[in-house]
C-alpha cells in the first residue's frame, strides 16, 4: 500500500470513478429538467438556472484535469485526456446557446464523451 492517500486514490482509478459518477448525474440532470420542464414549468425555471450549469461544468473541468491529467502522468496515453477534453470543450459551448432541445443535445454528448475519456484512463491504468 503506498503511503500517499492521494496517490492511492489515483492509482485505483477513485477520480475517474468520481468523473464517469459525476458525469452520469449530469446526465441525469439534464433529462430530469427536460421532464419537468414539460410537466411543471414553475420547478423547471429553478433547474434551469444558469448558476446549475456553470457550477457543474466547473465541478467537470477540475475532476476531469485532476484525475485526467493525473492517469496520463501514470500511463502516458493521450486518447482517454483527449476524449475527455473534447467532452469538456463540447460542454462549455453548451453553456452558450439557448436553453432547450439543442443545450440538452450538447451537454449530454459532452458529457458521454468526458465519462467516456474516465473510462479509458481508468482501463489505461490498469
Amino acid at each position: 500500500m503506498r503511503s500517499s492517500t492521494a496517490r492511492s486514490w489515483l492509482h485505483e482509478g477513485r477520480l475517474d470513478r468520481a468523473g464517469i459518477l459525476l458525469s452520469a448525474l449530469c446526465a441525469v440532470h439534464c433529462v430530469a429538467t427536460i421532464a419537468v420542464m414539460a410537466l411543471l414549468a414553475s420547478v423547471g425555471g429553478a433547474l434551469l438556472h444558469p448558476a446549475i450549469h456553470e457550477i457543474g461544468l466547473m465541478l467537470a473541468v477540475l475532476l476531469g484535469v485532476v484525475a485526467l491529467g493525473a492517469g496520463y502522468l501514470r500511463h502516458g496515453q493521450r486518447l482517454p485526456t483527449a476524449v475527455g477534453g473534447i467532452g469538456l470543450g463540447i460542454m462549455a459551448l453548451a453553456l452558450t446557446l439557448p436553453h432547450g432541445v439543442p443545450e440538452a443535445m450538447a451537454t449530454l454528448t459532452g458529457v458521454g464523451l468526458l465519462a467516456f475519456g474516465h473510462y479509458l484512463n481508468r482501463r489505461a491504468g490498469c
